[in-house]
């Protein structure tokens, strides 16, 4: 009886023992790609392939609904140009995030696709093939790392987009304003002149649609002067919203500007639509935008050349576009054609023209020259520049400040207050509203950071 209790131990002891090598073996097999790649290795092979040996359909997923039956077929037809074996099918989500992400518990979820932010990075490479590693591809493609795990790169922006002032060459120029203004009291001077040379409001504010005003946040690298002072420094220290601080002297340009009368004149009726055809005929010379909103003005503007862009004016040493990477594009690791996949990647960021025409941004790509509107500021010492990330341990650390002091850095209610108050609709200087933040703030900061 005892040896039959031990030979049927022994038995299982030996099936478990097989069955934890079978599942390695699976483990090892499901990691490992159709070309021998493994979860970190990236497929570099069709790189060396003649373009007409890569063949296959593949669909790309994306969130652009507007341009997925007009656009993109045109893309197709150019990468067809140089992948004439390859059909690319398209597909648009509306809700993005909210429909991808359950597709993605199959392995149906289209050949190359945007990375969804609601997909943990550490969990990355369960979705996606590696497109090379960190250190090689850092130096050649802006963004990467924010979509890295463990040195692997699975992700590359499919645009890289900046934050300025969009505004009407013509008018400036019938305003007297030759130059770029660089310095704030430089744009003060050049809106002023504006508004007693021409009939165009000086700067539209666009308060009654509100989020416009909640892009003057994206141009505070500028007026720092420092890619590192948002995520590294602000978070790191109290009173952000005194005198000489970024913050301040971002948020006292909107107050000044409106409080002179420089911006429309009943802000309560303004509308976002129409504004940009105003620009466009030169019945606005100026508008704080992210560079996305180049082409809508220009899609309407009766001469697209007049519409300009440069940086947000600063008092810092240096200036700087600040640059925001948009959706990564990646590809999935359950592809049955992945060389095609990979290879549309690599045309579309490079030479799709995407970046520039459809994103109003650059190319992630460091080879692809920038457009002609930025060259001239290149030439003058403009620095491009991605923001710092924020040390580690201190991921997120600065929104969590901003919502327990309710200040609400990239919402529209504490600009909306600033203007209200330079337009003398509310009894409150910007000092007492900035009193009153930074009091808040720190004691945010105190409760969050610690004294």
């Amino acid at each position: 009886m005892k040896r039959q209790r031990l030979l049927s131990l022994l038995m299982v002891v030996v099936l478990v023992v097989l069955a934890a090598l079978t599942g390695c073996s699976s483990k090892t097999e499901k990691e490992t790609t159709d070309n021998g790649s493994t979860n970190n290795e990236a497929n570099t092979s069709w790189k060396d392939k003649d373009p007409e040996e890569i063949e296959g359909e593949i669909t790309f997923i994306s969130q652009r609904t507007d341009i997925v039956d007009t656009v993109f077929p045109e893309y197709e037809k150019e990468f067809q140009k140089k992948y004439p074996n390859v059909e690319v099918n398209f597909e648009a989500l509306t809700d993005y995030g909210g429909q991808i992400t359950p597709r993605m518990n199959t392995e149906d979820y289209g050949d190359v696709l945007l990375l969804p932010t609601q997909v943990p990075i550490e969990d990355l490479p369960n979705f996606f093939e590696p497109l090379g590693k960190l250190d090689e591809m850092g130096p050649k493609y802006m963004g990467v790392e924010e979509r890295a795990v463990d040195g692997t790169v699975y992700g590359i922006p499919i645009a890289v987009t900046y934050t300025g002032v969009v505004y009407n060459k013509k008018v400036y120029e019938e305003a007297g304003v030759t130059e770029t203004p660089r310095t704030m009291d430089e744009f003060i001077a050049a809106l002023e002149k504006i508004k007693e040379n021409t009939d165009a409001v000086p700067l539209y504010s666009n308060y009654a649609a509100g989020w416009p005003l909640t892009q003057w946040e994206g141009a505070f690298t500028t007026v720092a002067g420092d890619p590192a002072y948002y995520n590294q420094t602000m978070v790191n220290e109290k009173d952000p919203f005194v005198e000489g601080k970024p913050q301040y002297e971002l948020w006292n340009l909107m107050y000044d500007v409106a409080n002179k009368d420089l911006i429309e004149a009943d802000p309560l009726t303004t509308d976002w639509e129409s504004s940009k055809a105003m620009m466009g005929k030169g019945e606005i010379a100026t508008m704080v935008l992210g560079s996305w909103a180049i082409d809508q003005i220009k899609g309407v503007a009766e001469n697209p050349d007049d519409i300009g862009y440069m940086p947000f004016p600063t008092n810092a040493d240096k200036v700087i576009f600040p640059l925001g990477a948009d959706f990564q594009m990646g590809v999935n690791k359950n592809s049955d054609n992945k060389d095609a996949a990979l290879a549309w990647v690599d045309w579309f960021i490079h030479d799709s023209g995407y970046s520039v025409e459809q994103a109003g941004g650059i190319s992630a790509a460091k080879d692809v020259p920038l457009p002609e509107d930025l060259k001239k500021y290149e030439e003058q010492g403009v620095t491009f520049e991605l923001l710092t990330p924020a040390k580690e341990g201190q991921e997120g650390l600065l929104d969590k400040i901003d919502k327990e002091a309710e200040v609400g850095l990239w919402l529209e209610d504490t600009p909306k207050r600033i203007v209200e108050a330079a337009i003398g609709n509310r009894d409150e200087s910007f000092e007492d509203i900035m009193k009153e933040i930074n009091a808040e703030w720190n004691e945010a900061y105190d409760k969050i950071v610690g004294e």
